[in-house]
């Protein structure tokens, strides 16, 4: 492959091209944005300000496709630690219990990340990055795509093109104006909004734990997460289904937080310094594009990250996908990158299970809109009784972690003989961690 345009310098689209250096010449990446060039917050990432997560079989990905990158952010001031060892979880209103996972996450805020990885992938051989540059449609020919037009008028060309712009994708608008169906959606509306506040951080937070993630629960769509991050600070993050948020001032913000399954939070938020200004997003649906059904869809063209698949940013799946799909593209790549239907059949299994994760734990809260399965029904029941379970069994624990962080696929879960174990699950109960 001589040249393949990648749009969006979004985390999807920097992973993607670190995939295409490894089997095309040259890989250009356009943005709309100005990329800044030191790490910092920038319009074109919504939620940069808000916590996020980056599962441990994204970090896995991400080193795999950017050798070193790991201990390049260690270097930057992010922290490392067991995910169940140092981490309180609490699923369903239920305590996970402690034990060592054998996994490792990564703590870090997304300009340190996103800096970082789009630094390295600027300096790969064939590889350019650019910014205040915007793709407006298409070039297309014989049932193929050959090149893309840019809002300055210019045309360039090219022998493939991934759109990675994000959850405003135009595809579906290009598709259409070449000819082509778009593809079907799936969309479960669940009406997030959520608010952030940073506050200084000290070992003795937490009794030195690294985060805090509160599930929402069946009574109460309210969820939360803190984070340690660089800088020896906390991002908190609370927020509620349809339509609700925490609000933005501290006394509000502490209160919301008093309103959740446990007090970890609101603990937390009342005894440490505030610092920096509040921020509040939203998040109306979670939304899948169905491209793997499309027999007609063109070649020369792949869709990748949010542009497929947005789900709900609460799970923190997003980025852990985006890197995996992006090992999909190198090996699809790599094989003559001919028929892009391979390419989305490929990741729509990575897909399937954080989608099934996503809807099933969403739609069983007040105020969530989409159709509630049989299947979902019984899913749903079946994981109430395995969090109670796991409150006092960690290996359990760590089978729902795998699951969670995209290790192990969701039926994982129901196998003969953790649904034996959970059924077993017996009186004892872990001692609880104290707020």
């Amino acid at each position: 492959m001589d040249h393949a345009i990648v749009i969006g310098a979004s985390m999807s689209g920097l992973l993607a091209a670190a995939a295409l250096h490894r089997v095309a010449t040259r890989v250009t990446v356009v943005d709309r944005d100005t990329l800044p060039e030191h790490d910092a917050h920038r319009r074109g990432v919504g939620q940069s300000r808000h916590a996020h997560g980056l599962l441990a079989r994204g970090r896995e990905a991400m080193e795999e496709l950017l050798p070193g990158l790991t201990g390049e952010l260690l270097a930057r001031g992010a922290l490392a630690g067991d995910i169940q060892e140092q981490v309180r979880w609490i699923n369903d209103g239920h305590r996970l219990a402690r034990g060592r996972s054998g996994m490792t996450g990564l703590l870090v805020g997304r300009p340190v990340l996103e800096g970082q990885v789009r630094r390295r992938v600027a300096a790969l051989d064939g590889v350019s990055v650019r910014g205040d540059l915007q793709v407006t449609g298409l070039l297309a020919a014989h049932g193929s795509v050959n090149g893309v037009r840019l809002a300055n008028g210019d045309v360039w060309r090219t022998d493939l093109v991934v759109d990675a712009s994000g959850r405003g994708s135009r595809t579906p608008l290009w598709l259409r104006e070449i000819g082509c169906r778009p593809p079907a959606e799936e969309r479960v509306t669940i009406g997030l909004t959520y608010t952030t506040r940073e506050f200084r951080r000290v070992a003795a937070h937490l009794g030195g734990d690294l985060a805090v993630v509160v599930g929402p629960t069946s009574e109460a769509a309210r969820a939360g997460v803190a984070l340690a991050t660089e800088g020896d600070r906390w991002i908190v993050t609370l927020g509620g289904y349809g339509g609700e948020t925490a609000p933005v001032d501290l006394d509000g913000f502490a209160a919301y937080a008093a309103s959740l399954a446990v007090p970890d939070l609101h603990h937390l938020v009342r005894h440490a310094e505030p610092v920096g200004e509040p921020r509040t997003y939203r998040t109306p649906a979670s939304v899948r594009r169905r491209y793997e059904r499309l027999d007609d869809f063109p070649e020369g063209l792949v869709v990748v990250g949010d542009a497929v698949c947005a789900f709900n940013p609460l799970y923190g799946q997003g980025m852990t996908v985006a890197a995996t799909e992006a090992q999909v593209l190198l090996t699809w790549a790599g094989r003559g990158a001919r028929r892009p239907r391979d390419f989305f059949r490929g990741i729509s299994s990575l897909v399937d299970g954080p989608w099934d994760i996503v809807v099933g734990g969403d739609l069983r809260l007040p105020g969530v809109e989409g159709e509630i399965t049989p299947k979902v029904k019984l899913v749903n029941a079946y994981l109430g009784r395995f969090h109670a379970a796991a409150a006092h069994d960690p290996e359990l624990g760590r089978r729902f972690l795998r699951v969670a962080n995209l290790v192990d696929a969701p039926p994982a879960l129901m196998s003969p003989g953790t649904m034996l174990r959970v059924l077993r699950s017996g009186a004892p109960r872990a001692v609880p961690v104290p707020a």
